[in-house]
């Protein structure tokens, strides 16, 4: 399947576009000090779930990691991509997780030729692996390793317009079987975690709750402002975990967004977004 020609088709009901939390480092699959056990059931829960949101099952999954930045947007292309811990700290057990889902270099291809029709200078990166931002939620969704997977990086700078027009460029990969994923956190602040900055968490997520449910054009305008959102930059010191949410709105077009998940972990709130 991964080294077949790439012949798009209309036969796959339309895929939806989701952003969602993948929690800290490789929970659930070995013991961390991120969250309670009752925060931690309640998202795995949710990511397991993530995998009957496509009303069919999909030709591949296209996964924007906060965790790949690249100078231009770069397509993971090999057929059997290894995995990529990119953590530290954890028992030897983080080091043995295997998720071997398949690549598929032709919707890679695929990828990278909308976006550069977009105009988009792209690359292509054939040996790196599954980072953590994608192989902890798709464990949990496709336990099987049974999905083909492709990973897009995001583009340094992290410009929000820029990757709302990327996600533009990838919707109609939605009308061919790919179901695209945004893999990041709605807050991310390692410095400031726990009960004394729970209010800022709230108060960003609360933000966010509004805009990312927002009639489409608006939900556009509000993201990519989103640095005047109350306690914005609290939230994301560094706007990385962020960004896949932009590429997700974008691919969205003019469908309206839902929240499909509210928990907190370690005290702070998160949330995930379906399109679709």
């Amino acid at each position: 399947m991964t080294n077949a020609t790439y012949a798009p088709k209309k036969d796959h009901s339309r895929m939806p576009v989701v952003f969602l939390p993948h929690g800290g480092g490789p929970w659930p699959f070995v013991q961390t000090p991120f969250g309670t056990k009752a925060e931690l059931d309640l998202l795995a829960t949710y990511l397991r779930n993530v995998a009957a949101l496509p009303l069919s099952p999909p030709k591949a999954v296209l996964m924007v990691s906060a965790h790949w930045e690249a100078d231009v947007p770069t397509v993971m292309n090999g057929a059997h991509p290894p995995m990529f811990y990119d953590y530290y700290g954890f028992p030897p057990d983080a080091y043995k997780i295997t998720w071997p889902a398949p690549g598929h270099p032709a919707v890679a291809a695929r990828v990278q030729s909308l976006l550069e029709v977009a105009g988009f200078k792209t690359d292509t990166d054939h040996e790196r692996g599954f980072d953590h931002g994608a192989f902890v939620p798709l464990k949990l969704a496709y336990p099987k390793a049974d999905v083909p997977t492709v990973q897009l990086s995001l583009k340094r700078g992290l410009d929000p317009q820029e990757h709302l027009a990327m996600g533009k460029a990838l919707a109609p990969l939605r009308d061919e079987g790919v179901f695209i994923v945004g893999s990041g956190s709605t807050y991310h602040n390692l410095q400031a975690f726990g009960p004394g900055y729970k209010d800022v968490a709230e108060t960003f997520d609360a933000w966010l709750r509004e805009a990312g449910t927002a009639e489409p054009a608006e939900r556009n305008r509000r993201l990519l402002k989103w640095e005047s959102a109350p306690s914005a930059r609290q939230a994301h010191p560094r706007e990385e975990h962020l960004i896949p949410l932009m590429v997700v709105a974008g691919a969205a077009g003019s469908d309206m967004g839902v929240l499909g998940y509210r928990g907190t972990i370690m005290d702070m709130a998160m949330s995930a977004y379906h399109f679709g």
